[in-house]
């Protein structure tokens, strides 16, 4: 009893009363939250928002789940032994150099370790008999436990800044909007200030020598995805062709639209779908030691960041060559915007790539962290015992 602690019988009624409002006010605070936040996407007709903040609810709810079944089940899943031999070096994460340098600072690889009775104050007693192991350690599930849980935060979190970075700059678009419906208003030489915007656009993008050749072009297009994204002619040209192939007035809200695609498209990329799972399983299980998995994926993100920029800059390219190869006088009736300017003919591989580039920099996030609250816990383990 006295290695484990006081039970609960045993423990001051004050004490877990304090706890438990703790919890409750938390989760109590974060539920009214999401919901008058879903009030207001709901007052304000932001049906896709709305649509997005449910699939985090069923992302906290998964991981909720994942939690209670993990809390609940790991003294019975550390109790199954299973022999030896099949716990072959060549899937563990560290090399035995460094399982020698943990057993000679005093901590075990076995049922009980020093830092398991630290970090969770109470680990199974059962051991297993000689030539077996526990299928997976009790301070091995609690470590899972843990990075389960910082994986999903991380991944809510990155979603969030996400989005709210996207509406930052496609709300600062919003002047150009205004100042498009203002001359569409008041009908002032609509004519020759559109052509004069669509001149720049073409000039921007298809002026340079290089976009004369197909694959200097992709060299172009990847370096001007350094300068900026979209300029004042960029946004009135696609605007312009946007509401010329629909057939709109002038006067249309190009950037209200453009706002509700942003937010179909969020929705969309919110949670982690299955085939995220999947990948997320992989790399835990090809993570050997040798192999470097996490190293080498941490060039991903930044790899297809570059990707789709440079494929973005070069359908922007392609559709000023198309205006420069047409003959027509009206600029604005040559744009045309269509699938076919994205690889494969399918803008969606895009959103795809940019889900799983959301994804990888959670997990490697998660990772980090977890390693970090590992090292953090070495440290007050080892005080601990200096103290002791």
């Amino acid at each position: 009893m006295e290695d484990e602690g006081r039970s609960l019988a045993e423990t001051p009624t004050w004490s877990v009363a304090t706890v438990t409002t703790l919890m409750v006010a938390a989760c109590f605070l974060l539920e009214r939250a999401l919901s008058r936040l879903a009030k207001w996407l709901r007052k304000t007709k932001r049906k896709a928002m709305l649509a997005a903040l449910e699939k985090i609810r069923e992302e906290m709810m998964l991981l909720g789940v994942i939690s209670l079944l993990l809390s609940q089940t790991a003294r019975w899943i550390s109790e199954i032994c299973v022999p030896s031999t099949l716990f072959t070096k060549r899937f563990y994460m560290c090399t035995e150099n460094d399982f020698d340098d943990l057993v000679q600072q005093g901590e075990s690889t076995a049922n009980h370790t020093h830092i398991a009775r630290i970090l969770s104050g109470s680990p199974s007693a059962h051991t297993c008999s000689e030539g077996h192991e526990p299928f997976v350690s009790y301070e091995g599930l609690e470590q899972l436990h843990r990075f389960l849980f910082i994986l999903g935060f991380t991944h809510v979190l990155y979603s969030f800044v996400t989005v709210v970075l996207s509406m930052i700059k496609i709300y600062s678009w919003r002047k150009w909007e205004t100042q498009a419906c203002t001359l569409s208003r008041e009908q002032l030489q609509p004519k020759r200030k559109i052509m004069r915007r669509q001149s720049t656009f073409v000039f921007h993008h298809a002026s340079h020598p290089w976009s004369k050749s197909k694959i200097l072009l992709w060299m172009l297009c990847f370096l001007r995805q350094f300068k900026g994204s979209i300029k004042k002619s960029d946004y009135m040209a696609l605007r312009l062709g946007f509401i010329t192939y629909h057939k709109l007035p002038t006067s249309y809200d190009f950037h209200k639209y453009m706002v509700r695609s942003m937010e179909d498209d969020y929705n969309g990329s919110v949670g982690i779908s299955w085939p995220l799972w999947v990948y997320a399983i992989i790399c835990i299980f090809v993570n050997v030691h040798g192999l470097n998995i996490y190293f080498w994926l941490s060039f991903a993100p930044v790899i297809l960041v570059l990707l789709v920029g440079t494929e973005l800059q070069h359908v922007i390219a392609q559709l000023a060559l198309e205006v420069v190869e047409a003959t027509a006088t009206n600029v604005g009736t040559q744009l045309k915007l269509r699938d076919d300017l994205f690889w494969f003919g399918k803008p969606r591989v895009l959103w795809w790539l940019i889900q799983f580039i959301s994804f990888q920099n959670a997990f490697e996030m998660a990772t980090f962290l977890w390693f970090l609250v590992r090292i953090i816990f070495l440290i007050f383990a080892q005080l601990y015992t200096v103290l002791d």
